[in-house]
């Protein structure tokens, strides 16, 4: 097969005796403004799981990379890294100072990209503002979830508990003291009346450790993504007692009370999104906003949504940049709440 640039020799070569300098590389725009085209991209895509294996974030990535691969909207080479620590605010560090002009690497993350940019402890000096938000593909909804074989057998009972003595239960989950998991965790303990910063939070790089601990018995409830741990529940491995929706779920949660129903008004949704670098290129930008619109419209991006048990929230880059802005105001409100806010 001829190559692009080699055709484009031989068509110049030809033409040259009727036009000298009829045939160039460049393009040339409506308003006849000459420009150079790049083809971004000409290098191998990573996406970036700033967290352990098995979480939200690494089952998100791999599932954007799986079916940009299966639909051939990217023709170069995709992988998925894994770059835990902090709940992401170690590689927010490295990102936002070394990746900054990195067009060929993406990241996802969900609502602590603002919380560990707002919260108190430990609190990161980069959020979303560092990044160039390119858009938000799923939502989902926290869970607190307990072992099948745990004594817990609704909300009500774990959160009685937690009334009478907070230091007696051991929360976990895959994120860093303050950041959302945390968030998850002590929300319905404070919408009890219990006070948060008395809970005793363990916390793991990611929701798949947190679940390990969980089944390991080294902590006795975790607070997670609804969508990590329906592989458990399916298995029978794990209880989940609320969650943290408007609205029961469908699906393999259908028989899963929402913590309103349970008279505890705690409601938390986990939003997903990609992001680029700060000074992404204009011609990479445009690249992806094109693409991932290409992706969320196709059947197997579909599909994939409904075996991951998400629900489908797509918001452009523009609409994504927007939502980030009030989302950034309501978790500030949330953090003041909580007394987390620094």
């Amino acid at each position: 097969m001829i190559s692009i640039k080699r055709f484009s020799a031989v068509l110049c070569a030809g033409a040259l005796a009727l036009s000298l300098g009829a045939c160039s590389s460049k393009e040339t725009s409506v308003n006849g403004t000459i420009k150079e085209g790049t083809g971004y991209p000409k290098k191998a895509i990573s996406v970036i799981a700033p967290s352990g294996a098995g979480g939200g974030w690494d089952l998100t990535a791999r599932s954007f990379v799986k079916v940009l691969s299966e639909t051939e909207l990217v023709k170069q080479p995709l992988t998925v890294e894994n770059k835990p620590g902090g709940g992401g605010a170690v590689f927010m560090a490295e990102y936002a100072t070394q990746q900054i002009q990195n067009n060929e690497m993406l990241f996802v993350n969900s609502p602590p990209i603002i919380i560990n940019n707002l919260k108190k402890e430990g609190n990161s000096p980069y959020g979303f503002k560092n990044t160039t938000p390119l858009a938000q593909l799923t939502k989902d909804y926290g869970a607190i979830v307990v072992t099948e074989d745990s004594k817990f057998k609704d909300l009500k009972s774990v959160l009685d508990e937690v009334k009478k003595d907070p230091k007696k239960l051991t929360f976990a989950g895959g994120s860093a003291p303050g950041s959302m998991d945390h968030l998850v965790s002590v929300l319905p303990s404070y919408k009890y009346g219990v006070d948060p910063t008395k809970i005793k939070y363990v916390s793991y790089d990611g929701g798949g450790e947190a679940i390990t601990a969980l089944l390991g018995g080294n902590v006795d409830v975790i607070g997670t993504d609804a969508s990590s741990v329906k592989e458990f529940l399916k298995a029978g491995k794990v209880r989940v007692l609320a969650i943290t929706s408007s609205e029961r779920l469908a699906g393999d949660f259908k028989d899963v009370p929402t913590a309103k129903e349970q008279g505890v008004d705690a409601e938390f949704t986990i939003w997903r999104g990609v992001f680029g670098p700060e000074k992404m290129s204009d011609e990479a930008k445009t690249y992806w906003e094109k693409t991932i619109d290409k992706l969320v419209a196709s059947p197997e991006w579909k599909t994939e949504i409904e075996t991951q048990g998400w629900e489908m929230e797509y918001k452009n880059a523009s609409d994504f940049k927007k939502f980030l802005d009030e989302q950034e105001k309501q978790v500030q409100q949330l953090l003041e709440a909580l007394g987390m806010q620094k």
